[in-house]
């Protein structure tokens, strides 16, 4: 493991006074925030000692050694799409579908009812934009889980999703948001995100909604009480400062709403895809990154590390990087990464390994709702006691 240092006050007193990143690195310790040429400076700048070190010492501030898991799977009802964004290795084009999936109700609901008597308190539904996967069908199908199972959270639809429905349905993002929550729909995800900045995104994803889009619907779903993700497509053809432009966006909106729960940086990887040209990050980069996204990310309570995407021993080392939630058991219900060469093909854990993962690196493993209320705390569990689901 990369080693952080153990005082912050010590390393940041020990720079040079001429040193950009001392002034940073004091207000990041009088939990002052840091502005837009901060993080830039300290992305240019920062070494990963520096980064992780004030990073775990902000974690530890707001949560202590709490790492946050849950039990959750994934239903991801299609990969047919009818968008063609440049990094995705997951989706197929609505004309060649024959070698995609399209799931009924029926089938999705065999998948929830197969968690039946199971501890799970979350499902996650997301999948490719399908022309015939309207509004109706969505609207039917939270209904239908909810009927069998109301205690079951549902997190679902990236606002991608949600404007392509909304729009096709021609109802306003108001109208379609207040629709889909009186039928069931708790909270959503992260997804869709990428990189906000036009430059980039006309690159990489230019026919779906863009950042005011995708924002306004967030907001939307905060102005009705629902709670919200956010993620970050990172290590690609971005530049630090639209990482930080990305992250700022997101900040500023929290400042409004207070209704995102998360933040998690997702790592591109090149994989059968249009970008398989692009390197990946380095996992020096990778950390860097959780590290800056604790450190700019202020009002933000939780940054995630998600294990499926970044590997299991990655993600125990993300916790020493600012990270304080790395998903939940998942049961190999995803294949969006798997399809884009993520670290784990086949992601499923159960409890007692998410426990042992996060007890391994000296950290104390708390089960969560998806909106972070505390279920169990696993801290002062021998392994031998956990249950075994």
């Amino acid at each position: 493991m990369i080693p952080t240092a153990s005082d912050p006050f010590a390393l940041v007193a020990s720079l040079d006074d001429t040193n950009e990143l001392k002034k940073i690195g004091e207000k990041i310790l009088r939990k002052e925030r840091i502005n837009f040429q901060d993080g830039v400076t300290l992305f240019e700048k920062g070494s990963l000692a520096f980064l992780g070190t004030l990073a775990n010492w902000v974690r530890e501030q707001k949560h202590g050694n709490k790492t946050y898991f849950n039990r959750n799977f994934h239903i991801e009802p299609t990969n047919v799409c009818v968008f063609s964004c440049a990094f995705c290795a997951y989706s197929r084009l609505y004309a060649n579908r024959e070698e995609g999936w399209e799931l009924s109700i029926e089938q999705m609901m065999h998948i929830v009812k197969s968690y039946d008597g199971k501890p799970v308190t979350e499902v996650h539904i997301v999948g490719g934009v399908h022309p015939k996967m309207n509004l109706a069908f969505f609207i039917e199908l939270l209904q239908t889980i909810k009927a069998h199972r109301p205690d079951l959270h549902i997190k679902a639809f990236t606002p991608v999703e949600l404007d392509y429905m909304f729009r096709k349905a021609k109802v306003s993002v108001e109208e379609g948001m207040k629709m889909a929550h009186e039928a069931g729909l708790d909270s959503l995800p992260g997804g869709g995100a990428e990189i906000f900045h036009p430059d980039i995104r006309k690159q990489i994803c230019d026919d779906k909604v863009d950042a005011e889009g995708w924002l306004h619907i967030h907001r939307v779903a905060h102005e009705l009480g629902m709670h919200s993700n956010a993620t970050m497509l990172y290590g690609h053809i971005e530049k630090f400062e639209h990482r930080i432009d990305h992250m700022e966006r997101l900040r500023q909106l929290q400042d409004q709403t207070g209704g995102f729960n998360t933040f998690i940086p997702l790592k591109f990887r090149n994989k059968d895809n249009d970008m398989s040209h692009v390197p990946e990050s380095t996992i020096v980069e990778d950390m860097r990154m959780y590290a800056m996204a604790r450190l700019y990310m202020d009002n933000f309570p939780h940054i995630k590390a998600y294990w499926p995407m970044l590997g299991r021993k990655n993600a125990q080392l993300a916790l020493s990087f600012g990270v304080n939630d790395i998903d939940g058991t998942i049961d190999d219900s995803t294949k969006i990464y798997t399809m884009a060469g993520s670290e784990e093909q086949t992601p499923a854990m159960n409890t007692t390994e998410l426990v042992t993962l996060i007890k391994q690196v000296k950290r104390q493993p708390v089960e969560r709702g998806t909106l972070y209320n505390e279920i169990r705390d696993y801290s002062d569990l021998a392994i031998e006691e956990i249950t075994l689901n």
